[in-house]
């Protein structure tokens, strides 16, 4: 029988939603079963063995939803292998340098030490200026970051691929 993922995600403008729905589709053309939901609107997760959570970052936090998901639901992830994955920075360079460090919030540190991930993605991520409201334009505007769509789909997959390599040992 095939192991059943959830992957879910908290997202403000669809990019890291479309980063979930990657990593889903990765996960079942690789023989898994897979179900990519946003954090939110996730209901019961007990028939699920495993999990990849996700979140867009803006300044250092995860989307409200995804964190709720996870303090929710910790008792059984714990038991079960989790993968997480943040997507934000835009521009091009190197994401570690890019992220100054950054793993994952400082409000799911205790949270992320008890689940213990089997793997941390950090991607790249989007900003159309289009969807964007006024504060976040000028916010961008004001650091300097660029707009676009900097994701680089190769890493995602390849992230995605060693997930199910490993679920399916």
């Amino acid at each position: 029988m095939s192991k059943n993922v959830l992957v879910t995600y908290g997202t403000k403008y669809g990019a890291t939603g479309e980063i979930a729905e990657k990593i889903g589709e990765t996960l079942k053309k690789e023989g898994l079963q897979a179900d990519v939901c946003s954090a939110g609107k996730v209901g019961d997760i007990a028939k699920y063995d495993a999990f990849v959570i996700g979140s867009a970052v803006y300044i250092g936090m995860w989307q409200k939803d995804a964190v709720k998901f996870v303090q929710n639901n910790l008792d059984l992830l714990m038991k079960k292998p989790v993968w997480i994955f943040s997507s934000g920075p835009t521009g091009d360079g190197d994401i570690q340098t890019l992220m100054a460090g950054w793993e994952y919030p400082n409000k799911l540190k205790p949270a992320f030490a008890q689940i213990k991930p089997r793997g941390n993605g950090l991607f790249h991520g989007a900003a159309d200026p289009e969807k964007l409201n006024f504060l976040y334009k000028w916010t961008l505007k004001n650091v300097k970051a660029p707009t676009g769509d900097f994701r680089k789909w190769p890493e995602i997959e390849a992230w995605a691929k060693a997930i199910a390599a490993e679920l399916k040992k």
